[in-house]
């Protein structure tokens, strides 16, 4: 993300009114607004997997995935941010036309320039969202996945696949919110992983 400096202080209206204008998606987080940049076609692959695996899931089920594309909103004052892929299963959210309120999963695939953020300050944010259950971070560098699932306590518990997965040599990644299981796999078919740069790796001078 890249602030804008010169648009600092706005409310969440007037941020709305103005980037519906703009060429490019903006994040709002206190105030400030944040340029999205693009990601890396591995990062699109991942995105484009699990998104057709959970729209022919949950067709009939009254829940909708939606893309990079879509908006959302943590609470009437903010932030607003554009995860990856976001479902839920509200009626609102149906018929939403500028942000989604009431999130089931939030997806965040990783990028090296956002994966801090995404790991620490964006999950405390999303936290705050009653209706969320799970939170997923992909790695697109790497076969890689960590999945924060909301318990009836109302405590946050990892699952990081396939370290943890009980599957043996074939991980089933599983979205317990949703019901909904695939083989890890899946989510990385044809992805092709960056390739290490040549004298970039350890004992390079």
């Amino acid at each position: 993300m890249i602030a804008n400096p010169e648009l600092r202080g706005l409310t969440p209206a007037e941020y709305l009114a103005w980037e519906a204008k703009q060429p490019i998606k903006y994040e709002y987080i206190d105030g400030e607004v944040y340029a999205m940049t693009g990601g890396t076609l591995p990062h699109n692959d991942i995105a484009v997997n699990l998104t057709t695996m959970l729209r022919t899931a949950l067709r009939g089920t009254g829940c909708k995935v939606r893309m990079s594309d879509a908006k959302v909103r943590v609470s009437e004052s903010g932030p607003y941010f554009y995860p990856d892929l976001v479902v839920s299963c509200h009626e609102q959210d149906r018929r939403a036309t500028d942000a989604i309120h009431y999130p089931k999963l939030i997806i965040e695939v990783l990028s090296p320039s956002t994966a801090g953020f995404d790991r620490g300050d964006k999950f405390r944010f999303y936290r705050r969202i009653p209706t969320l259950q799970e939170y997923m971070l992909i790695d697109a560098e790497k076969v890689g996945v960590d999945c924060y699932r909301k318990t009836s306590a109302g405590k946050w518990e990892l699952t990081t696949y396939p370290d943890d997965a009980v599957n043996g040599e074939n991980p089933v990644l599983e979205l317990l919110s949703l019901d909904f299981g695939c083989p890890l796999a899946l989510v990385y078919e044809e992805v092709e992983f960056p390739q290490p740069i040549p004298g970039d790796g350890l004992g390079s001078v």
